[in-house]
């Protein structure tokens, strides 16, 4: 018995370890925070959701729904590429266009090297945006 409580003793931490797990404590707490809210923010509405929501299931709302097609057709049945073609491309400009914003920001410590460089980049965009309205790939028939 003597032994058990030597080790509790032992263990027991002296007033440094205190102090960092307090200073450790203190700098990942904003960090759990962060996390918890996060948590909250992300499942909440899907618990309030599932818990208020009215539930009334009918064929049509349980059959599978996949790629805006009747799921009951042949697997082998011919669809329409453009949908995808013009999904990409929208992808693809969007995400060329967000590169504007942090040019935006910096403009004024960016000078005219990056003024120029923007002016390339927006002209190259121009031409591939030319490019694929002048071949059709934006025309919904």
């Amino acid at each position: 018995m003597r032994a058990l409580a030597d080790f509790f003793l032992a263990a027991k931490p002296d007033r440094t370890s205190r102090v960092l797990n307090n200073v450790i404590l203190e700098n990942y707490l904003p960090v759990l925070l962060f996390i918890l809210v996060g948590l909250a923010v992300g499942v909440g509405p899907l618990v309030i959701g599932k818990l208020l929501g009215p539930t009334r299931p009918d064929a049509e709302k349980l059959s599978p729904y996949e790629c805006g097609f009747e799921p009951f057709e042949d697997a082998r049945m011919k669809f329409d590429v453009r949908y995808y073609l013009v999904a990409i491309l929208f992808i693809l400009f969007d995400l060329e266009i967000a590169f504007l914003f942090p040019w935006a920001v910096s403009i004024d410590a960016i000078g005219l090297f990056g003024f120029v460089s923007m002016m390339i980049f927006l002209a190259i965009l121009v031409v591939g945006f030319v490019y694929e309205w002048r071949k059709g790939a934006l025309d919904w028939e």
